[in-house]
């Protein structure tokens, strides 16, 4: 295994799909830098640049069940993108996840074969924690 290719992973451990997004990292070969952000939590620039590294708003970035939960009307339309960042920074558990940064780029990963979009290599199969198999040849 090689640092050349450095991969990370912001992981929510109690979430399936980041789970298995870091098995599929760790399958491929990697060793993956995990960043648990629920604990280590985000700073305004790291998450400006991962957004716009992925091609994403902070809207688009915010997972709506937890936000829902937290406060109801950052899901308005009109709220604007500051305060959503400002919210996520509160509250970390609004970014959605996985989030994975490679040489290659950085994506949302959902749904969880979309790592391998950001990979330089990929296992020739891979079982997800549920027993689906992913078959990648």
């Amino acid at each position: 295994m090689s640092d050349a290719f450095p991969v990370t992973v912001f992981h929510n451990p109690a979430c399936g799909t980041s789970r298995n997004v870091l098995a599929m990292v760790e399958a491929a070969g990697y060793r993956p830098e995990v960043v648990d952000y629920l604990q280590a939590g985000w700073t305004a620039d790291q998450l400006r640049d991962l957004f716009a590294e992925a091609g994403l708003t902070p809207r688009e970035a915010l997972r709506g069940k937890e936000a829902a939960g937290i406060d109801p009307g950052l899901l308005d339309a009109s709220t604007p993108d500051d305060a959503i960042l400002a919210a996520m920074l509160a509250h970390p558990v609004l970014v959605n996840r996985p989030l994975v940064r490679t040489p290659r780029g950085a994506a949302m990963c959902r749904p969880s074969e979309k790592v391998f979009d950001l990979l330089d290599r990929r296992p020739d199969r891979f079982v997800k924690e549920d027993g689906e198999v992913v078959d990648l040849r």
